[in-house]
């Protein structure tokens, strides 16, 4: 993932989990507001209407009243009378029953005059005119509010919740009383509840198209002026470094091959020649020179000149690119590699390095292996030049995922850095090499015992880079 797009991710992240954790909240405060709301309002409208009701029934009483003095049937006749025309809405009467639960007067419901109801059942096995009776009595004429299960019958008989208040007129033995159904007080706090749960839902709806408008402004402008190009130049710059170094390989495997094919030849077809003349020269020295004018000392430190030469020019061109690379592999190129550092002789001192492999060995891509020789050559350079150290491993390790390429020595470091930062021109060569080809190099320079660096290079199944293989 590129810097950039990091960068801006972490600007928008923030700004997202603070308008998730801001829309919680609103949600959350929102309900419980509004579930206070709809306490505070219903109880507001129970104290309402209990007083309401409160006020019909001394109303009531005080129509009746004056009529309970005379004590006779038609007095009773008229009261009831007046309280059947006293109503308030389809649902909103007046009940009249005796103490023994005979219904009297029921205006919504005539067919329950007469009958005796002290002992009807509602659905919840309560039974409501006991218990209109029992608190009646208890009111008195000041009455008392009670909740019970009645038919509605607005509701076409349907049983709803309703909150009654009813008074006894002991006079004549009566409780008569009236009441509301409190399914219409749910009706209105749910409405109440809907609308709050909107409100809440807009302001949600709006925070959120505020924050998604910003954020969509940021990465679009962010995208259009800078991730972009970028994405293009650095994809332009990955591909031109890959081609410097791909034609730096191609050129020092062509300047080694004109090296070990052209000139080398030639100068091997001069120490013949020379090595010819010399022979021709000795057997005829006799008759061709003086004495004390031989040829052979010219000859012989030409011809030591010639091996010079030649050795020199044979180490140019493997060092511009071993032929064991390409014909026998990289730990082929690894062991000639350690061979050439350790050199045989009775020089205590002199590098001794141990070539080893481990895994499974498989076929590497060209570029591969000319990089993990590479690092090679520029970590045993360093152990010989700054290290001062004896021995020294270089170990090839073979993974499902990758290769690695693990050099130790006993030294005293690569120059004496404590990190890898420090490094030279080489190192950061080395490490720019691993790195574009997807790998890591790590250098640990300040080990008691010498210096340890790994680079890891992982394999892809099939690479397009990477076309031709040199057999591991």
């Amino acid at each position: 993932m590129r810097l950039r797009l990091k960068i801006l991710l972490l600007a928008i992240l923030p700004v997202l989990v603070a308008l998730a954790a801001t829309t919680w909240s609103m949600a959350r405060q929102g309900m419980a507001l509004a579930r206070e709301q709809q306490a505070i309002v219903e109880q507001a409208w129970l104290a309402s209407k209990e007083s309401e009701l409160q006020h019909y029934v001394r109303l009531a009483y005080s129509v009746i009243e004056p009529l309970a003095e005379r004590d006779d049937e038609q007095a009773r006749i008229q009261a009831l009378d007046l309280l059947a025309r006293m109503d308030f809405g389809p649902d909103g009467y007046f009940f009249v029953y005796d103490e023994q639960g005979v219904n009297l007067m029921h205006p919504r419901q005539p067919e329950l005059v007469g009958q005796n109801l002290f002992d009807f059942q509602d659905a919840s096995g309560q039974k409501p005119i006991r218990l209109l009776l029992e608190v009646a009595r208890e009111g008195g004429r000041n009455g008392k509010p009670v909740r019970y299960l009645w038919p509605k019958p607005s509701a076409g008989g349907h049983v709803a919740e309703k909150l009654g208040f009813v008074a006894s007129l002991e006079a004549w033995g009566w409780m008569f009383g009236t009441g509301i159904y409190l399914d219409d007080v749910e009706v209105a706090l749910a409405q109440v509840d809907a609308a709050a749960q909107d409100s809440i839902h807009a302001m949600q709806r709006q925070a959120i198209a505020i924050a998604c408008l910003a954020i969509l402004l940021v990465t679009g402008c962010a995208l259009a002026l800078n991730i972009s190009d970028h994405r293009h130049a650095d994809a332009r710059l990955r591909q031109l470094a890959r081609k410097v170094v791909y034609s730096q390989e191609e050129e020092r495997a062509r300047l080694s091959r004109e090296l070990h094919d052209g000139l080398s030849q030639m100068l091997v077809s001069v120490k013949l020649m020379v090595e010819t003349a010399q022979n021709s020269l000795a057997r005829h020295q006799q008759v061709c020179q003086a004495p004390g004018h031989s040829l052979d000392e010219p000859l012989a430190r030409a011809l030591e000149r010639l091996h010079q030469s030649l050795a020199e020019l044979r180490r140019m061109s493997h060092n511009l690119r071993p032929a064991l690379l390409d014909d026998l592999g990289l730990p082929a190129a690894l062991r000639h590699l350690a061979a050439e550092c350790s050199p045989e002789g009775e020089n205590p001192a002199a590098l001794q390095v141990n070539v080893s492999e481990s895994g499974q060995a498989v076929p590497l891509p060209e570029a591969y292996a000319t990089t993990l020789f590479r690092v090679a050559q520029e970590g045993l350079t360093n152990i010989v030049r700054h290290a001062r150290a004896t021995r020294a491993s270089l170990i090839l390790r073979y993974a499902p995922d990758g290769v690695e390429l693990v050099i130790q020595d006993n030294g005293t470091g690569f120059g004496g850095g404590s990190s890898e930062s420090e490094g030279g021109i080489g190192l950061r060569n080395m490490r720019e090499r691993v790195e574009m080809l997807g790998g890591r190099l790590r250098l640990d320079d300040a080990q008691a015992h010498g210096a340890l660096l790994r680079a890891w290079l992982p394999l892809p199944a099939r690479s397009p880079d990477f076309s031709s293989t040199v057999s591991a």
